[in-house]
């Protein structure tokens, strides 16, 4: 399996195909084959004419497993994508992030915007700004002995999730406890490259897609309809829109 030191930490990616590149980040608890080549990701933006490039973030898949939350912050992980560049002698890319992944491409997009051909934010609206609550139930929900342990519906949902992945459950509490830098109205709205949103209609935990699109100058925003934020990650007409976006001169 591919891996590269970003930061002293061990970082699985795929690189596959041959053309403009494509990083893909997936979301909390998700890792590159559940979020990327499950999904029919990998091979759409290959046949589509893409390098396709996708990293497991640290603490989840094939990455090394940290057991401290000061490592886990978004700014941390967006650096990993720049060393990831770099070890591949890229000077910049498309990038699609999903959940947790829009929120590393928004800081991305904002600290190092010359990396950054284009990103697609999806999974994540206007939350992104407002922040999404419940880090504390679904930290101890990962913490709990078994699901069975779990009351709490929505944490219920994302242990579910974490163990349908494989995860390492006390990485994955690590990481849900880590400070999160915020990222306000005012800094998305200093995004100078192309943004695509991507929400689906029915999706409680990104928030709208228009309302974070309209934070940031000349982005535009697509909403799913009848997808949630399970639903959404996979859907023919997101893949077919980034396909469209980033074809764009």
């Amino acid at each position: 399996m591919p891996q590269f030191r970003s930061d002293g930490i061990n970082i699985h990616f795929i690189d596959e195909g041959e053309g403009e590149p494509v990083v893909l980040i997936h979301g909390f608890a998700s890792n590159i084959e559940t979020n990327w080549v499950n999904t029919g990701w990998t091979r759409t933006l290959n046949k589509a004419g893409f390098r396709t490039i996708a990293l497991d973030n640290r603490g989840h898949g094939n990455s090394e497993k940290l057991y401290v939350p000061d490592v886990y912050g978004s700014p941390s992980m967006a650096g990993d994508v720049v060393n990831l560049l770099d070890h591949l002698e890229l000077p910049s890319a498309f990038i699609i992030g999903y959940s947790m992944g829009a929120r590393i491409s928004a800081f991305l997009s904002i600290r190092n915007p010359d990396r950054v051909k284009k990103a697609v934010f999806a999974g994540l609206g206007y939350n992104m700004v407002r922040g999404v609550g419940g880090a504390g139930p679904i930290a101890r929900a990962l913490e709990a002995p078994t699901i069975e342990d779990v009351a709490n519906d929505t944490a219920r949902t994302f242990r579910a999730f974490a163990e349908s992945t494989g995860s390492d459950l006390k990485a994955l509490a690590m990481c849900i406890r880590a400070s999160r830098e915020k990222i306000t109205p005012e800094q998305v709205g200093t995004i100078t490259r192309p943004v695509l949103v991507v929400v689906g209609s029915k999706d409680v935990i990104g928030g709208s897609a228009k309302e974070l699109a309209d934070l940031i100058p000349g982005s535009r925003h697509l909403e799913l309809a009848n997808r949630d934020h399970m639903t959404a990650v996979g859907d023919l007409e997101f893949k077919q829109a980034a396909i469209d976006f980033f074809s764009e001169p």
